[in-house]
């Protein structure tokens, strides 16, 4: 397999927040004086329905949380005062690299055409990469969502090949996601790397990689016989 572009997942796969989600939703329920009627996998479940260009990412989170409001109960109000309470306690400047993510960028970048492709609103993601500096190392960024539908669609792997001048035999797509990364890079053409994997978990379809770490990235493992 010959790779000449990697294209990165961003959240939970290159980076992850210093606050805990679970953290900052419990604060925002207690701001508001609600007892809690979801949690963070019940968020991020529903997240991607609400995603729209256009849209910041605090619309969209309060949409989703009034639509969940609704569901459980509560009216939307309710959940709209939870999402402004979360936005309010969330630091997207607070974030730090996951293991080997800093390490795998030096080593690939210059030999490697890298870029992200990330589900998430332009503001709020750029200023992660803007606090540890992910910009430097890549060339293409493409906010899925905003710039071309939402992950697993295959248009902003796509668009991100197309901005690189890559093509997808010769490509790989690392993220952590089963649901949008490995089937979106499959559809795209890519390769596909999983990471971090669960070696417990058979997924369809099939990574071409799995990894608990980036750190074998750094040894080009595409390279193998």
């Amino acid at each position: 397999m010959t790779i000449d572009t990697l294209l990165f997942d961003l959240d939970d796969t290159l980076l992850e927040y210093e606050q805990r989600s679970w953290d900052v939703l419990a604060a925002s329920f207690d701001r508001v004086g609600v007892d809690s009627f979801f949690d963070i996998p019940a968020y991020h479940a529903r997240y991607d329905e609400f995603l729209e260009a256009g849209l910041s990412v605090d619309d969209q989170r309060a949409n989703c949380f009034a639509a969940i409001a609704r569901e459980n109960g509560y009216d939307e109000d309710t959940g709209r005062a939870v999402a402004a309470a979360f936005a309010e306690i969330r630091d997207h400047s607070r974030v730090r690299f996951l293991p080997g993510a800093s390490e795998t960028l030096e080593a690939l970048t210059g030999e490697h055409a890298l870029g992200i492709v990330t589900n998430g609103a332009p503001e709020m993601q750029r200023e992660k990469m803007t606090a540890l500096g992910v910009e430097r190392y890549v060339d293409s960024v493409v906010f899925a969502g905003h710039d071309a539908p939402a992950k697993p669609n295959p248009e902003p792997f796509e668009r991100a090949l197309s901005e690189l001048d890559a093509t997808p035999e010769r490509a790989l797509h690392v993220g952590n996601s089963l649901d949008t990364d490995v089937p979106g890079a499959k559809a795209a053409g890519l390769g596909a790397v999983w990471v971090p994997a669960d070696p417990d978990e058979m997924p369809d379809p099939t990574p071409d990689f799995a990894f608990e770490t980036l750190h074998p990235l750094k040894e080009r493992p595409w390279l193998e016989p």
